[in-house]
């Protein structure tokens, strides 16, 4: 038996709004999307998407889940996504090689810095 990664799902409380800004934010395309729900993928037949889903309650703690991205300049990457509406996340960073941010609904995500040979 073999599991292929179809998914992420994400509880949110404006899933489309959300879906679209990280979209935006990854350069993906939207597969699927109605008034309650979006989905999207890197491409549209490659998998793993991320589905954004409507739920009633509102973010109450940390992340038990969050992706670490790693782009060729970080510093140049947490500006992009400040500008398109992230947001630090209020913890203390000294001296590490990772932001971590939040999204427009605070979910948290680390930009990476280079990886060192």
């Amino acid at each position: 038996m073999a599991l292929e990664w179809e998914q992420i799902i994400v509880d949110s409380a404006a899933p489309v709004t959300l879906g679209r800004w990280w979209a935006e934010a990854l350069g993906w395309v939207v597969v699927d999307e109605s008034e309650e729900i979006i989905e999207i993928r890197p491409e549209p037949d490659r998998m793993p998407g991320l589905l954004f889903v409507p739920v009633p309650e509102g973010k109450t703690s940390k992340n038990r889940l969050h992706p670490d991205f790693r782009p060729d300049d970080q510093e140049a990457e947490v500006a992009r996504l400040l500008s398109l509406g992230a947001r630090r996340a209020d913890i203390v960073q000294d001296e590490q090689h990772w932001v971590t941010l939040l999204d427009p609904e605070g979910n948290e995500f680390c930009v990476l810095s280079e990886r060192k040979s």
